[in-house]
């Protein structure tokens, strides 16, 4: 790495890939410095691997005492490349799945302070979706718009793609020990972008599938990252509209959920009561209910309509 250039270096989480790693590498463009490996204690040992088998000079070999998933993976390269000055780093997987000649049209936007964070977006071709299978297509939707909801990133789709680059000024503001080591990292880091005010930019990418397979099932992991982004909702919504700022959107947000709430309990247990003494609830009572919720739907729509205009448009200060 030059101080005359950029230094872009690529982080390779290496995890039962072996059969393509070498040639994920062998496919990085020359505009990168360095490339870490990282061996995430893989059973098949694709560290020893690929130091003994690669003879790029830009390859360094990172390992993981005890398996962390590709989350901690990731962790340990952007680490890596903090040290050694990294400007940009971008993540590929090393199960070829991702085309490495994509690596400039990510770290452009960056490079050119138009971008603090890019990642995939692999559904922007109806062509490409056609190929890609249902059942991902359809939870990929789902995770989408849980993610949206989420981290505050309203404008992007494929929330899983985990094709990125990120700038080192956001990087180093990253606390890296705390987001998740599995695979909700990726919604964790956009969440961790968001407190900072990072812009984020999708990235069009066709996908590709070969004879690997993912470990990731998406009918398993719905549900549990349906939890996960409710509490990732929670603590940006305290964070970003109690905790460092309170606006007419927080106002509207606790009043409407107040509202909300109130004429749904209300109207319930006045049916409910109706039901029991075969008494008609009185117009009043009904329209205290409806009104209540009207007004608690009207107010919480428009705390998503000021998130959604919230979403970060400025890059960090490069300075």
């Amino acid at each position: 790495m030059t101080p005359e250039a950029p230094a872009i270096c690529v982080v390779i989480p290496s995890y039962r890939v072996r059969e393509h790693v070498l040639g994920v590498i062998e496919r990085i463009p020359d505009s990168v410095g360095r490339i870490y490996v990282v061996d995430d204690a893989c059973p098949e040992h694709s560290g020893d691997f690929v130091q003994a088998n690669c003879r790029d000079p830009r390859v360094q070999v990172l390992r993981n005492p005890v398996n962390l998933g590709v989350g901690g993976a990731v962790m340990a390269g952007y680490a890596q490349a903090l040290v050694d000055g990294a400007d940009v780093v971008v993540k590929v997987d090393g199960d070829g799945q991702m085309d490495p000649a994509l690596i400039p049209r990510f770290v452009a936007p960056l490079l050119q302070g138009k971008a603090d964070y890019t990642k995939g977006n692999r559904f922007f071709d109806l062509r490409v979706m056609s190929r890609m299978p249902f059942v991902r297509l359809v939870g990929n939707a789902g995770l989408s718009f849980m993610t949206k909801l989420s981290t505050g990133y309203w404008s992007i789709f494929d929330p899983t793609n985990g094709y990125t680059a990120i700038h080192r000024r956001a990087l180093s503001h990253l606390p890296l020990e705390s987001i998740s080591k599995r695979y909700f990292f990726e919604t964790d880091m956009l969440f961790r972008l968001n407190t900072l005010r990072a812009v984020v930019r999708d990235i069009n990418m066709d996908a590709v599938y070969g004879d690997e397979k993912s470990s990731l099932r998406v009918t398993k992991v719905l549900p549990e990252f349906a939890v996960r982004h409710a509490v990732t909702f929670a603590k940006r919504i305290f964070y970003n509209y109690f905790l460092r700022d309170f606006s007419i959107a927080s106002v509207e947000l606790v009043a409407g959920v107040c509202l909300l709430g109130f004429g749904i309990v209300f109207g319930a247990s006045e049916w409910v009561q109706s039901i029991r003494t075969d008494v008609p609830s009185t117009a009043g009572t009904v329209m205290i209910s409806a009104l209540s919720i009207i007004l608690g739907l009207q107010l919480v729509l428009a705390f998503l309509a000021y998130d959604i205009s919230a979403t970060p448009r400025d890059p960090m200060d490069r300075t």
